[in-house]
């Protein structure tokens, strides 16, 4: 009952947060609010203390950015009070914001002096960027207007204390940042409140017949915020689809077989038949470039909530799809073709045929001439948004830099934005 209860509460919050920040439900501004007080951090203010901003150059523009120095990590946030973070305004010079760049800077948020991060994950994918491509986007939680800069609109509590840091593990000096972090000074219910969370994962390349985990297995009561994703689909498979993998949600005790399931890659960011540009509020594909074989894409769970009472995996299929002949052709010049299921076309009423449960087993050149789809290895990538009651989540800390970055320029637009 309790982590009924958490949940409840914590979507009413989302939820507000949510209709606010696209001016819905523009009754509740109007209510008065009692026992919270506003606050503000940044270089103007590094305590966001009452009375206490703007102390340098006589009051006028004296602190609105630093420079952070290669392997400098630069404390944004260090408040020892009880509230909820509930605005993350930041940017860096766009002659900066590159995929190696986004990768390097590593974002970490401890929550009432945890000895370990409940966030650390590179800053370009935490902000939805999940192959480091700046686009112009507005989602429910996270936006980028006119590709300059990056806000977060999550809520973040915390009772007692909060620590945000950003480290530069680049070899290029950063010049310029400037961020801002807005919070109010509330009190919580240590019973009723969650700790926000996030998780940046890589496999380079993922193994066949092996899903992808979003989300590894956290411990706890919560909720599954969902995630921005990265995908380099590996051009030994041509043209051939990529996305027919469908997600698996395992929650509280599931461990053969998950309570929720999808049925498709590009179906679980909510659209069809391929996965092309487009921004909503609660799911998105920000790159689709196919000349390139890549795509970065997100998904919210804001109205339809995923709660779990004591613990949470999240993975992905990978599976892809092509029209037989094309497959056969791929096969020809070795690439290994294991056959998942094969459709009987549009003029039967059979389906699909489920080669992996087919006796005798199914082969490729048995197929219908039709789609079939077939496992496949692909570079992913994928930060995971989540609450949990507790600060800490167990998870290995952010892969090193090399891992983080290998491959990433090749995916980028040639095209830089202009300072």
């Amino acid at each position: 009952m309790k982590g009924i209860v958490r949940s409840t509460q914590l979507a009413s919050a989302l939820a507000l947060a949510t209709a606010t920040a696209f001016g819905g439900e523009l009754d509740s501004l109007a209510v008065r609010r009692t026992g919270l007080e506003s606050r503000c951090v940044n270089f103007e203010n590094p305590s966001g203390a009452k009375g206490a901003g703007g102390q340098e150059n006589q009051g006028t523009k004296g602190h609105p950015s630093d420079t952070v120095k290669p392997g400098e990590t630069k404390v944004l946030f260090d408040v020892r009070d009880s509230g909820v973070i509930t605005h993350i305004w930041l940017t860096i010079p766009p002659k900066q914001m590159t995929p190696t760049m986004f990768r390097s800077l590593r974002l970490e948020m401890v929550w009432d002096g945890a000895k370990t991060p409940a966030v650390d994950v590179p800053l370009g994918d935490f902000f939805g960027f999940g192959l480091g491509r700046v686009a112009e986007f507005e989602s429910a939680l996270f936006s980028c207007p006119q590709k300059h800069a990056f806000n977060s609109y999550v809520p973040m509590p915390f009772r007692k204390a909060a620590r945000i840091t950003l480290k530069n593990e680049s070899v290029e000096l950063l010049p310029h940042l400037f961020y801002s972090i807005d919070y109010t000074r509330q009190r919580f219910d240590p019973a009723t409140s969650l700790f926000f969370h996030a998780a940046w994962r890589r496999e380079n390349k993922t193994a066949l017949r092996r899903d992808f985990e979003i989300l590894p297995r956290v411990q706890g009561s919560g909720r599954f915020l969902g995630a921005s994703f990265g995908v380099i689909a590996d051009t030994a498979y041509g043209k051939a689809w990529w996305g027919e993998g469908e997600v698996k949600m395992y929650l509280d005790g599931d461990r053969s077989l998950p309570t929720l399931i999808g049925t498709g890659t590009e179906d679980y960011v909510g659209t069809g038949w391929g996965l092309g540009a487009f921004s909503h509020r609660y799911q998105g594909c920000l790159v689709a470039d196919s000349a390139r074989h890549a795509w970065s894409f997100y998904r919210f769970h804001v109205p339809d909530p995923i709660v779990f009472q004591t613990d949470c995996r999240v993975t992905m299929q990978q599976i892809g799809g092509a029209p037989k002949a094309e497959l056969m052709e791929l096969k020809a010049r070795g690439v290994p073709i294991e056959l998942v299921s094969a459709d009987t076309g549009a003029d039967s009423h059979a389906g699909f045929i489920k080669a992996l449960e087919h006796t005798p087993p199914l082969r490729l050149e048995d197929a219908p001439e039709n789609w079939c789809n077939f496992f496949r290895s692909d570079d992913w990538c994928a930060t995971a948004y989540f609450y949990l009651d507790r600060p800490e989540n167990g998870l290995p800390p952010l892969a090193g830099l090399r891992d983080r970055i290998a491959g990433i320029e090749s995916t980028n637009d040639t095209k830089r934005v202009e300072q």
